[in-house]
């Protein structure tokens, strides 16, 4: 088995950095049509708290979001055995366990950290995968846990999401009022309203993206079996497509930390949450030698 660097780390830091950028941005252009430097500081300010809140609260926020329960060694033994198996390999603590209540089948991992993660699988990919798949899920889900990928998708999304909010406020307010000032910008203030959360939307799906295919990489080097993933989103690929979950505001923002787009739309466009199976199981075919 042979490992290959796809230079996730630097785009993923790049992609963030551009989100801040927009931020700042906007904050920059209402400053400068307000005649008021305190937006950029504000806007900053605030993405700041808005991913801190992310963050800490993600655990709690994800599991609520899928109306998951907590499992017991007792009442899930083989996803006990796995977990329990893979932290110690790794040498990190044993994160909580749930399952959330739906055939349609996933699975996510979330948490500010390994002392404070939580991993949930739904009762359709219990039923879905044999122990082996599973395995090989649970290590990419792990390994979202051990990258840090929590942070990074908190970051993403609090940023996204305070653009959205901004940006919305700013046509509601009428963008383009201050057009008596001299030194505004109110055509450039109209337009980055309209056009910054298809921007920020675009990064934070792009960040996703980028730490799926890491998470797929390291799973497999720590299960020490890339099959066993490829041959699960096999499986999930058909299995999403035929019991999606439906498209509702309270697990959309979750969407992105599932391992296969639980809406089983097609991942071949920009605004995607997730790569495209067959080249997420050709790499990992790649890994195994094939």
């Amino acid at each position: 088995m042979h490992s290959t660097n796809h230079h996730n780390g630097l785009k993923t830091l790049f992609l963030i950095g551009a989100l801040w950028a927009l931020l700042i941005g906007i904050g920059y252009l209402i400053a400068e049509n307000t005649g008021n430097p305190i937006w950029i500081i504000g806007f900053g300010l605030l993405g700041v708290g808005q991913t801190a809140y992310s963050y800490w609260n993600s655990d709690k926020l994800a599991v609520s979001s899928m109306n998951a329960y907590p499992v017991s060694e007792h009442e899930q033994p083989v996803m006990y055995k796995v977990v329990r198996e893979l932290s110690q390999k790794a040498g990190q603590p044993m994160p909580d366990l749930f399952v959330a209540p739906t055939m349609s089948p996933n699975a996510f991992a979330t948490g500010r950290n390994p002392r404070h993660a939580a991993v949930c699988c739904t009762e359709g990919i219990l039923h879905l995968l044999n122990e082996r798949e599973l395995r090989g899920v649970l290590g990419h889900e792990l390994s979202h846990v051990y990258n840090r990928d929590i942070l990074t998708g908190s970051v993403a999304a609090g940023i996204a999401g305070l653009v959205g909010s901004i940006s919305s406020m700013m046509l509601y307010m009428g963008a383009g009022r201050s057009e008596d000032r001299r030194n505004g910008n109110p055509i450039a203030l109209l337009l980055i309203a309209l056009l910054a959360p298809f921007a920020a939307t675009f990064v934070r799906f792009a960040v996703s993206r980028t730490r799926e295919f890491d998470a797929d990489h390291d799973g497999a080097l720590l299960t020490e079996d890339p099959l066993a993933l490829a041959s699960a989103l096999s499986k999930l690929s058909g299995g999403v497509a035929a019991r999606p979950l439906p498209e509702h505001p309270k697990v959309e923002p979750l969407s992105a930390m599932m391992i296969a787009n639980p809406f089983g739309g097609l991942s071949r466009n920009m605004f995607a949450t997730h790569p495209p199976m067959e080249e997420r199981i050709k790499r990992l075919e790649e890994m195994a030698g094939y």
